[in-house]
């Protein structure tokens, strides 16, 4: 297996890598709590949506007992899973996310506004869809929400657990709960609400690392390759291949690339080779080399 290369992946690979910027970090939880506190004031509060992750299991423990306010019970459970985050992830982790916790509290008490939905139904789809976009946007650094955000990462980390996964999981048995002291309608547009949050998340999250790894088997590879070089700029690897009935060997090109390269990719192809074998393949994610870099808490 050999690769090739163009000149232009050096310079990819020395360019400035925004990953571990205190800047874009900053700005990302920063424009991500605007974001979900916007969903949360404008959208949620008016329409009496439950709220997931630790503050409602908050608030759940403050309709049923009246024991302190929902804000303190989320402060105590927050302590445990800061803990794992210091310990299990990285310090930087935890600042960062109590930057993120501090962000969305101010942006919280600042915002007035409100959104005027008047059907349910769709105000949740609304709030779903701000609400795990912002809470993407602030995944996409190097911390978290603090709260479900921080248990969420340490298992997505070591058991490869998708981050909305968790939240879905965590989510619908607690509202499972409240089916017992709320009204149904409310625990089933609030699980609605949930459910199109963590799909967010899980896409947001996914932004610009999903790309499509094609295989070209033809008898013109090296002119393929030489093409996708010069007019693609885009680098390629060779796979030693042999057809199981001709027994010939020849070279199976592959090589990784955008969805909207496809297109360009395809018509090089069969430019060269009228009769070449074109193989398409999604990949959720492609880390190293001059795509992106694996992040490290």
């Amino acid at each position: 297996m050999f690769g090739l290369q163009t000149s232009t992946e050096a310079t990819k690979r020395t360019r400035f890598d925004l990953t571990y910027s205190v800047r874009w970090n900053l700005l990302l939880i920063t424009s991500g709590a605007i974001l979900y506190a916007f969903a949360m004031k404008a959208v949620a509060l008016p329409q009496h949506f439950i709220p997931g992750g630790f503050f409602g299991v908050g608030s759940i423990i403050y309709y049923t007992t009246g024991w302190l306010s929902p804000g303190i019970f989320f402060f105590l459970l927050n302590l445990p899973a800061f803990a794992l985050g210091w310990t299990k992830l990285s310090p930087r982790f935890v600042l960062y996310s109590l930057y993120a916790m501090v962000a969305t509290s101010v942006s919280y008490e600042l915002i007035d506004a409100t959104l005027d939905i008047r059907e349910q139904l769709h105000a949740a789809v609304a709030c779903g869809v701000l609400n795990g976009l912002g809470g993407g946007i602030i995944l996409r650094s190097l911390g978290s929400g603090g709260g479900l955000d921080i248990i969420a990462v340490w298992l997505f980390q070591n058991f490869n657990i998708g981050v909305g996964k968790v939240y879905f999981a965590f989510n619908a048995a607690l509202y499972l709960f409240c089916l017992a002291i709320m009204p149904i309608d409310q625990v089933i547009v609030s699980l609605i609400m949930v459910f199109i949050s963590s799909v967010m998340v899980e896409h947001t999250l996914s932004l610009f690392s999903q790309r499509k790894v094609v295989f070209i088997v033809s008898d013109h590879s090296e002119a393929i390759a030489q093409t996708i070089l010069d007019s693609m700029k885009q680098s390629a690897t060779f796979l030693r291949g042999m057809g199981a009935f001709t027994k010939r060997e020849k070279n199976v090109l592959m090589t990784v690339i955008n969805n909207i390269q496809l297109k360009k990719l395809e018509q090089i192809t069969f430019t060269h080779d009228p009769h070449a074998l074109f193989i398409v393949e999604n990949t959720f994610t492609v880390l190293g080399s001059s795509f992106s870099k694996r992040k490290i808490y």
